[in-house]
């Protein structure tokens, strides 16, 4: 099975549809196809295709809702943890909100996060996933 892509529901039916129109054709005129089975079937494409295009809505509800999310982290401190690479331990680390925007590679949400003040800061690029604590 191939992982490159996901057939849609409608590209699946058009399929079925194919399939359809040569078994009607060749079809023993003595033994004819089941007509209850075939709209069955249909009905069944139907659904998946509501299915197909309710998911969507949703993909793209949630993406709207997760930036909204984000962005009222803005000035916000957030606690998160980060890899020591000397010693490949966790850190935990807090830091500001100052900054939200989106990688255009991946369309993941991400957080500008300066952590210390003056000379010593530090900003630091985290997801959502990434905080675990947020405080006023």
């Amino acid at each position: 099975m191939s992982t490159s892509a996901i057939t849609s529901a409608s590209g699946i039916q058009m399929d079925y549809m194919k399939l359809l129109i040569s078994q009607l054709q060749n079809q023993n005129p003595l033994e004819p196809l089941d007509n209850n089975e075939m709209a069955s079937q249909l009905a069944q494409f139907s659904q998946l295709q509501q299915l197909e295009s309710m998911s969507t809505s949703f993909a793209e509800v949630l993406a709207t809702t997760n930036r909204s999310y984000a962005n009222s982290l803005l000035g916000k401190n957030v606690t998160f943890y980060i890899g020591n690479e000397a010693t490949g331990e966790l850190e935990t680390k807090v830091g500001t909100v100052n900054s939200v925007f989106n990688d255009p590679e991946t369309g993941e949400n991400l957080l500008g996060v300066m952590v210390g003040e003056g000379e010593e800061a530090q900003e630091y690029t985290l997801s959502l996933d990434g905080v675990i604590l947020i405080e006023n």
